[in-house]
C-alpha cells in the first residue's frame, strides 16, 4: 500500500514538474514572439525612412544636420534590432523619435512639402508604425515580466534552473525619451 502511494506521488511530482516544465517554454516562447512582432514593424520603419529623407532632399534648403542624424539614428536602431540588443535599441530609438519629431516640426515651415502627397502619405504611415511599436513594446515588456516572474517563484525556478531558461531585459528608454518635450525648441 506504501509502494503505491509513494508511486502515485512520484508520478504527481512528475506531472507537475512536466507541466510547469511546458509552462516555461510558453512563456519564453512568448517572448520571442513579442520581440518578432516589435522586430517586423522596426523593419518596415526602417524601409520607410529613406523615402522620407528623399522626400525632404528634393527641398534643398531643409535641414541637412536633421536628415543625417535621422539616417545615423536609423542605422543604430538597425544594428542593435539585428543584433537583438534591447538595451542598445532603446537608446537608439530615443535618438530616432527624437530626430523624426524634428524632422516633423521643421516641416511646419515648409509648405510646399507639406502639401506633398508624397510626404504627407509618409508622415502618416511612420507616425501609424510608431503607435504600432509603442504598443507592442508594452506587450513585449509584459511577456518579459511574465517570464521573469515565473522563473524566479519556486517551485518554477528549480526546473527553470535545471534546464537553463533565463530572464530577458526590459525594452526601457533613456531619460531623455521619457522627458517632457520642448516645443518652443521645437519651433525655433
Amino acid at each position: 500500500m506504501i509502494a503505491i502511494l509513494l508511486i502515485g506521488i512520484a508520478v504527481v511530482a512528475v506531472f507537475y514538474a512536466v507541466g510547469l516544465y511546458n509552462h516555461l517554454v510558453t512563456i519564453k516562447h512568448a517572448v520571442a514572439k513579442a520581440w518578432a512582432n516589435i522586430d517586423v514593424l522596426l523593419k518596415q520603419r526602417h524601409d520607410e525612412l529613406p523615402k522620407l529623407v528623399e522626400v525632404c532632399k528634393q527641398y534643398k534648403q531643409f535641414e541637412q544636420d536633421t536628415l543625417q542624424k535621422v539616417i545615423a539614428a536609423r542605422n543604430q536602431v538597425q544594428s542593435a534590432r539585428q543584433s537583438q540588443d534591447i538595451s542598445a535599441l532603446g537608446q537608439a530609438e530615443g535618438l530616432l523619435r527624437a530626430g523624426l519629431g524634428s524632422i516633423f516640426a521643421i516641416a511646419e515651415a515648409y509648405p510646399e512639402l507639406k502639401a506633398n502627397d508624397n510626404y504627407m502619405q509618409l508622415q502618416n504611415r511612420i507616425t501609424g508604425l510608431e503607435n504600432a511599436i509603442a504598443d507592442r513594446r508594452e506587450l513585449y515588456n509584459d511577456a518579459v515580466n511574465i517570464n521573469n516572474v515565473q522563473i524566479e517563484v519556486f517551485p518554477a525556478s528549480l526546473i527553470a534552473k535545471m534546464f537553463n531558461f533565463s530572464d530577458q531585459p526590459l525594452l526601457e528608454f533613456s531619460s531623455a525619451e521619457k522627458a517632457d518635450v520642448d516645443m518652443k525648441q521645437l519651433f525655433n
